[in-house]
């Protein structure tokens, strides 16, 4: 494959790098941090009106329909700024599935998130192994019943619909889009300033018309899972980009004994460290979503390795540059706390290095 991106994809990035220079710069962010919203809902709203949400949306939509490969450069620019807006829970956790099995009336959801007026997510974590769903849906008249607990939901209060997949009793996994109001919504730690929920569903009753696409036959599950490893992943690689920079800025700057860092031995094998893991997760993250836009069946795999990488290599590449900045690494008036944070989160939501060796293997097993 060429790792080279086309001239749409560098357009694409370039629009977001620019953007998010200004809209994310340090002191919008610490301004941000201290204002206790959710999300910068300029910044979001900014996004949306340079078409950056709206550009991995249909164009029935008003977006530009791209695919996965551009949403990966959309939202490994937000990591690499830490942008504190949601744009992958609403896309890469609700927008993609919605786009592709949604009737059209779940597909008008899609309008107000290209303006940037409302917000979408998807609960693709339960307690136990990533990808795993124990909730359930059970028939009841034209609608079902849902139960089952859904964990680290990122913005479930604001969100406009949350897409939870549940079994189906006599059918297979369903996604079903469910109204924040509807479940018992509980926060959860989070690393970052991203709010994450305990989604409970305890009996909760949905129409006929939440059931995404009309049919539990699993294909809007595996859209939602694959779509949230490769969002993930892209974020994870955003971040260690912008972590490496930021270290090696800093160790060609700061001296001890009247040389700079970067002039030791010892710091230079230390940086080289993160950067090959940072090439790496790369590597894996550009193939796996070139396979996935491509409809490839080797893409599953190809994400758990890159996700490994963002669990494993990538959080310990992040505790090298914490380590090469010393004391000032941790300094939350200094940007590199905010890398740390996400990059820990980002492992989390993956599942760990030790669930995503599992799943790889698993995979492997079945081609075996």
């Amino acid at each position: 494959m060429d790792f080279n991106l086309d001239e749409t994809q560098q357009e694409l990035k370039g629009l977001a790098a620019d953007l998010l220079a200004r809209e994310a710069a340090q002191e919008r962010l610490e301004a941000f941090e201290k204002s206790g919203a959710p999300y910068d809902a300029a910044t979001w709203k900014a996004f949306a009106q340079a078409g950056l949400l709206g550009a991995v949306l249909p164009e029935d939509a008003g977006g530009a329909g791209l695919g996965p490969v551009e949403l990966a450069v959309i939202l490994r620019e937000a990591g690499a700024r830490t942008a504190p807006i949601p744009a992958y829970a609403s896309l890469a956790l609700a927008a993609v599935p919605i786009a592709k099995h949604g009737t059209a009336e779940q597909r008008a959801l899609l309008a107000p998130l290209a303006s940037g007026e409302t917000v979408l997510t998807g609960a693709y974590r339960e307690v136990g192994p990533a990808g795993e769903v124990a909730a359930t849906a059970r028939a009841d008249g034209d609608g079902h019943v849902l139960d089952g607990v859904k964990t680290f939901v990122p913005y479930a209060r604001e969100a406009a619909r949350i897409l939870v997949p549940a079994r189906v009793e006599g059918a297979g996994i369903g996604v079903f889009l469910v109204e924040p109001s509807a479940a018992t919504i509980t926060p959860q730690h989070s690393a970052t300033t991203e709010p994450l929920s305990r989604v409970a569903l305890d009996g909760v009753r949905v129409g006929a018309d939440a059931l995404l696409g009309g049919i539990a036959d699993g294909a809007a599950w595996d859209t939602l899972r694959l779509s949230a490893v490769a969002g993930a992943v892209a974020l994870s690689s955003g971040v260690i980009e912008g972590a490496l920079e930021l270290t090696k800025e800093y160790t060609k700057t700061r001296e001890q004994f009247e040389r700079a860092l970067a002039q030791f031995q010892a710091v230079t094998m230390q940086v080289s460290d993160v950067y090959i893991a940072k090439r790496a997760l790369d590597v894996a993250v550009w193939a796996g979503v070139w396979r996935l836009a491509e409809g490839a069946a080797d893409a599953e795999e190809l994400l758990a390795i890159a996700a490994y990488n963002a669990c494993d290599p990538v959080v310990k590449a992040l505790y090298t540059c914490q380590h090469l900045h010393g004391g000032i690494g941790l300094d939350i008036t200094y940007p590199l706390h905010r890398y740390f944070a996400w990059g820990k989160q980002v492992g989390h939501l993956l599942g760990g290095a030790e669930d995503r060796l599992d799943s790889l293997g698993a995979l492997i097993a079945q081609e075996a």
